[in-house]
């Protein structure tokens, strides 16, 4: 390591020699104990406790996506955390909301931006939606060990379609399969109540303003039923992570926004506890 480093001045040589655009194939090389799926457990009986992280939803409107999660983590009948984040930009015009074992999916993301962020650097351009979407399905995929003893990560993925125009979501399976959904897509122990909001209260024209409140109800939804999803909490003024991608990029809704939505949701609901009705045609 002395004689790289002197040879460089700061760096070993590995970090100036050209090679993959992959940051995951540069840390398999050089330091592979570092990617999580390489880890080894301890051995253990049973399924490995450890706190999860639940709900996470997403809806496509005219001019982008929105793509939204709750914030609490549960482990076993408890709650673990009331206040965790569960989304996150993955880079300019996408975002990454994880389900499942929370610490190990938190890391997955972490390397996921820096693998997206790698690659820009080396190749000078970004990746189209569909390559990054490919490279968090291998990600995935190389936590397949760890995800049969209990702890798996299954986020869903969404952005903005730069060449396309529009907005798209991903979702995925504990063994990396990849799908892409139309309009709407949920994951998380909440999912089927959330999804069954979005079902009944998409249209093809929503507003963002719409798809953001869309979003709100579908996980008002789940907050009813499941109880590892949690709801808006005035009293701690803990909200939903709210984020909307279109071509201007990223953006995440302020405190006040996402209170000012949970607010009116949470307003509407006192006069029908159960939500808005689909309209019939």
């Amino acid at each position: 390591m002395e004689a790289n480093t002197r040879s460089t001045g700061r760096l070993p040589a590995a970090f100036l020699t050209p090679g993959s655009s992959s940051f995951m194939d540069f840390l398999g090389a050089h330091q592979p104990e570092m990617l999580p799926g390489n880890r080894q457990l301890p051995p253990v009986q049973g399924v490995v406790e450890a706190p999860h992280g639940t709900t996470i939803v997403a809806v496509t409107f005219p001019g982008g996506v929105v793509l939204a999660g709750d914030r609490r983590a549960t482990m076993g009948n408890m709650i673990a955390q009331r206040d965790i984040e569960k989304v996150f930009p993955a880079d300019e015009y996408s975002a990454v909301g994880i389900a499942g074992t929370a610490g190990l999916a938190v890391e997955m993301v972490k390397l996921f931006q820096l693998e997206l962020e790698h690659f820009e650097k080396v190749e000078g351009a970004q990746l189209s939606l569909e390559g990054k979407a490919n490279r968090l399905s291998t990600m995935i995929r190389s936590n397949l060990g760890m995800a049969m003893q209990g702890l798996a990560v299954v986020p869903l993925f969404a952005g903005y379609d730069v060449d396309r125009g529009r907005g798209r979501i991903f979702s995925y399976d504990v063994t990396g399969g990849r799908s892409e959904e139309r309009n709407y897509a949920t994951t998380g122990s909440g999912s089927v109540f959330a999804r069954g909001a979005m079902k009944k209260l998409f249209r093809d024209d929503l507003t963002e303003e719409q798809a953001t409140t869309l979003v709100v109800q579908a996980l008002y939804d789940a907050a009813d039923d499941d109880s590892a999803t949690g709801g808006p909490d005035v009293a701690r003024r803990i909200y939903p992570i709210i984020t909307v991608i279109t071509e201007d990029g990223f953006r995440r809704l302020g405190e006040g926004e996402a209170a000012e939505l949970a607010g009116s949701v949470l307003q509407a609901r006192l006069e029908q506890p159960d939500g808005p009705r689909a309209a019939l045609l």
